[in-house]
């Protein structure tokens, strides 16, 4: 074998590894970004809809864990609007690391503490549907499409935590906290 051809194979091996990599940080970040927006501040619990407190800007940061025992920690920022009324919530949010960058655009609806939408990757050109429902202090959603999993919103003062399950291959879940 030419010297050409182990680096040509070499080179083939290292782009199918990090386009691995880059669809399980896009599935992760997904799952994610989608819980932060479904997040909601207990300051407004007695409303029957929590998407105008989410109008603004948030960050934060967080740990996504895979099968291999592996972390990767992660930076987001979420843009949230509601336009279309109050029981709408449109959204956009990038989340990075070394690694990968995802971009996540939203619209969901609350009806009466029933969360439903859709959701759309746009780096990595995946979509799903969430669904679930909302208390005043926790979220328990269910997320479909090109991943599927759970999800948990627990919400504290100014501030809330998103835990996330999925059954994915490579990707187990993520811990994330978001503040304003």
């Amino acid at each position: 074998m030419s010297p050409l051809r182990g680096l040509t194979v070499w080179k083939e091996e290292y782009v199918v590894r990090n386009h691995r990599l880059a669809a399980s940080i896009s599935a992760w970040a997904s799952v994610v970004a989608v819980g932060v927006a479904l997040s909601f501040n207990p300051a407004i619990a007695a409303s029957d809809n929590p998407f105008v407190e989410l109008a603004g800007t948030w960050s934060g940061s967080g740990t996504a864990r895979f099968d291999n025992g592996k972390t990767e920690s992660l930076r987001c920022k979420g843009y949230y609007t509601n336009n279309g009324g109050p029981t709408n919530l449109g959204l956009s949010i990038r989340c990075a690391n070394a690694s990968a960058k995802v971009e996540l655009r939203a619209n969901l609806t609350n009806a009466n503490g029933t969360v439903s939408g859709d959701w759309e990757e746009r780096t990595y050109n995946q979509s799903g549907t969430v669904a679930g429902r909302a208390t005043p202090n926790r979220m328990n959603l269910a997320i479909s499409g090109g991943i599927n999993g759970s999800m948990s919103v627990a919400i504290s003062g100014g501030s809330h935590s998103v835990t996330v399950a999925t059954s994915g291959p490579s990707f187990k879940g993520v811990n994330i906290s978001m503040s304003r």
